[in-house]
């Protein structure tokens, strides 16, 4: 049986598609919150044309769909609220731009994009029943926090590979310094 060893490249390859998907996402969630009626409309439209669906799901959407647009026509600065829900998304994307750039530098904002994937749970478990969401629907919540972390997991997968594989040639040899330190260095 023959093993190679997957080289640093493979690794950064892979690290930046799994982040690229993460951010895709963050970046589809973000703009989705802004056109909420039009969106909640859709679903409701689709949810009438599906016969699968149960009953209990479809009056939830179509009470979605009335709660947003009544809202909209009588309190429109309401609406100012998921404007920064889509703001946040849009920022925490940003936010992964470092990690994209240099992941083993940047590892901390991976783990933190966990944290706070694991951080919807509890949120939903607590907030949902609170606000009177149907059980089936903070599982859909919870399923965000669940399917965000799969590519992180996989990213920080690789993260880690390149931080052994930027370890090995230390224990061998002097390392290169990093550019900032050549920098400090070529100057005094």
């Amino acid at each position: 049986m023959t093993t190679h060893a997957i080289s640093p490249a493979h690794h950064m390859r892979r690290t930046r598609i799994w982040l690229a998907v993460f951010l895709a996402g963050l970046v589809v969630s973000g703009l989705t919150a802004f056109p909420l009626e039009t969106e909640t409309a859709w679903l409701a439209d689709l949810a009438h044309r599906t016969s699968w669906l149960p009953t209990d799901v479809v009056a939830w959407i179509d009470r979605t769909r009335e709660g947003v647009a009544v809202t909209n026509a009588h309190y429109p600065f309401l609406a100012y609220g998921t404007d920064w829900l889509a703001f946040a998304h849009l920022t925490i994307a940003a936010a992964f731009w470092g990690p994209l750039c240099d992941p083993v530098r940047n590892v901390w904002v991976v783990q933190w994009g966990l944290i706070a994937c694991a951080a919807l749970v509890p949120l939903a478990l607590v907030c949902g029943p609170v606000r009177g969401i149907p059980v089936y629907w903070s599982l859909i919540d919870m399923s965000f926090g669940f399917f965000g972390a799969i590519p992180l997991l996989f990213a920080l997968h690789h993260i880690r590979a390149l931080e052994r594989a930027a370890g090995a040639p230390a224990q061998q040899g002097p390392a290169t310094p990093p550019a900032a330190n050549r920098l400090t260095e070529s100057i005094n």
